[in-house]
């Protein structure tokens, strides 16, 4: 198994690498500095930009001065400025007399940055365009023409923009929203355009550290971690499906003048949920759309939703990815338990991007049992309900079912199969590899030590909980792991009894051991025996131990313990001492 997902991850790192080398040979186009309007242009932004979006905003630029073409991945919570950051870079490239492809996965999205991009930029000689299937065949093929022709400076659009038909006279700037959710198929497409133009990619999906780690050095990563000024966390409740609750979180929302999305994930019957709600709340004006409709239809009643004229959307997750509507706050979601964990805070991300206070009812079954797994999933949901939570539940998602969203599906099996954990290691170590940099081999020390290990019952009374600890030990990486494990036990169950630290000595030693390339140690009854994954690594202890180790062989060798312990007692502080040694001249 492990094989095979290595296979998979230096096949990644080499894609990676590929278009890193291809990338620092092109020349791409360097950008001017800041004329008066880009200045002009970024001071009319209605809000007040967050520390995170000046940094980026300056990363961004300065990416687009050089030469090397850019590959920046911005990642942010759901509403923290993503669209305002890409609209400053598209604006930077089209005065600059550059073509920008802007792509999103829906269509509804299409639709609102083109919104977006037309409203922020009316003031400005600048020709945008829309290409989706709510087009007709002959819109799409006028805009196709003049895309070719140069009269276009900006298109928005969905897969569409990937046919073979689409041609650019000087295309500079990519934005790629969500790319994850293009598939494999397109892959070769961002390939190619990654080695030639700048390239700019947006995500919701927050990268956790040992990734972003991994990935280091391969592609720049910035992350907008700072909520919007005025922003408040939205209210959210999980109950059983109520009629009476959800007539009243619609009246309410309906009585401060606002707007509802009522989320219902299954086609088949998502009308009879409509004329429920319209029987429960007849004072609504209620519209369904899902992506089964004619594109004119559901053109026309989104439309409909945004001016206000319908003001309850009976919908499927089809608004999931960057649907804007400001007077939107109250959210139901229908089912809840049938929704992945990213899913509900991507949905729950829908509303509350204003300063109004917005509210969320998750909405489970009363006649059937959920999952455990599902059970999980919605107190997550709960739990993590403060500005920002995106990034806890980004990882906890991780945990639960791999990075998929990260690095793209095929990935995400490689990642189940292994773990989060050593598949980041392995993706670190292919990468490191295939640049003939040094890095450290996996290793995975196996002890048989005379020490008494055991966490008392007391102490972490639900074995589940025990579990978990105890594997967090187990894949500490060193020292300051074990520690940070401690203390979140410190946190939890306050501080561990005495017979508790040899359990915590034995995560330092095995980590310890690990960083000094020893994959065995075995204790007879008066020596320590070491097995060391290569000669290097045992040479190197060798010399820091400055003779004390003796070798059977060029891999194994023993320490003798007779007169080095006066009791058995010791014999963690003892090993901890001499692995340091080792660890310490590794340096």
């Amino acid at each position: 198994k492990k094989r095979r997902v290595q296979l998979a991850v230096n096949n990644l790192a080499k894609d990676l690498l590929e278009i890193q080398s291809v990338r620092r040979q092109e020349m791409g186009t360097a950008y001017p500095l800041d004329t008066t309007w880009q200045k002009e242009f970024e001071s009319s932004f209605p809000f007040e930009d967050t520390e995170d979006q000046v940094q980026i905003t300056q990363d961004i630029k300065k990416d687009m001065e050089a030469r090397k073409p850019m590959d920046r991945l911005i990642c942010g919570d759901v509403g923290y400025g993503k669209t305002e950051l890409a609209m400053r870079a598209a604006f930077k490239a089209a005065v600059t007399g550059k073509q920008v492809a802007v792509l999103v996965p829906t269509t509804i999205l299409a639709q609102q940055h083109y919104k977006n991009f037309t409203e922020r930029m009316a003031d400005y000689p600048l020709k945008i365009g829309i290409l989706s299937r709510f087009k007709t065949k002959k819109e799409q093929r006028t805009l196709v023409k003049m895309l070719a022709d140069g009269e276009v400076d900006i298109v928005i659009g969905t897969h569409r923009l990937l046919q073979k038909d689409i041609k650019f006279k000087n295309l500079g700037l990519a934005i790629v929203d969500e790319e994850q959710r293009f598939g494999v198929e397109n892959k070769e497409f961002f390939k190619k355009i990654r080695a030639t133009v700048d390239v700019l990619t947006l995500t919701a999906t927050p990268i956790p550290r040992t990734l972003h780690m991994a990935l280091m050095g391969v592609r720049d990563i910035s992350n907008l971690l700072t909520p919007p000024p005025d922003r408040r966390a939205i209210k959210s409740e999980v109950c059983f499906y109520d009629e009476k609750r959800i007539r009243e979180g619609i009246l309410n929302e309906l009585n401060r003048d606002g707007q509802v999305f009522f989320v219902h994930n299954r086609v088949m019957d998502i009308d009879k949920v409509a004329d429920r709600i319209r029987y429960v709340v007849p004072e609504a004006r209620i519209n369904v759309v899902h992506g089964q409709m004619k594109p004119e239809l559901l053109e026309e009643r989104m439309l409909e939703f945004i001016t206000g004229e319908c003001n309850v959307l009976v919908t499927t997750t089809i608004i999931e990815s960057g649907v804007d509507i400001p007077n939107a706050n109250t959210l139901f979601v229908n089912e809840a338990d049938y929704f992945g964990l990213a899913d509900l805070h991507q949905l729950r991300g829908r509303v509350g991007r204003y300063k109004n206070q917005a509210y969320a009812y998750f909405l489970l079954p009363r006649h059937r049992p959920i999952t455990p797994e599902a059970e999980k999933r919605i107190k997550a949901i709960e739990e993590y309900m403060e500005l920002g939570a995106g990034f806890k539940i980004a990882v906890r998602d991780l945990e639960i079912r791999g990075a998929g969203n990260m690095l793209g599906k095929e990935q995400s099996g490689h990642i189940m199969a292994v773990g989060y954990d050593l598949y980041c290691r392995l993706l670190h170590q292919a990468i490191r590899r295939i640049k003939n940099e040094k890095f450290d081999a996996d290793v995975n020390c196996v002890m048989s030590l005379n020490l008494d290990l055991k966490m008392p019952d007391g102490y972490i009374p639900d074995e589940r909980q025990r579990l978990h600890f105890y594997k967090l030990l187990s894949k500490s990486r060193g020292v300051e792991d074990v520690d940070a494990v401690r203390n979140i036990m410190i946190d939890m169950y306050g501080r561990p009894p005495e017979e508790m630290e040899p359990v915590f000595d034995m995560a330092r030693i095995k980590a310890l051991a690990e960083k000094a390339g020893i994959y065995e140690i075995t204790q007879s009854e008066d020596a320590l025996e070491f097995k060391f994954v290569d000669m290097r690594k045992a040479e190197a202890a060798e010399k820091a131990l400055k003779g004390a180790l003796h070798f059977r062989d060029d891999r194994a060798a023993y320490l003798p313990l007779k007169d080095a312990l006066e009791s058995p007692e010791q014999l963690p502080e003892f090993l901890k001492g001499k692995l340091k040694e080792i660890t310490d001249s590794l340096r």
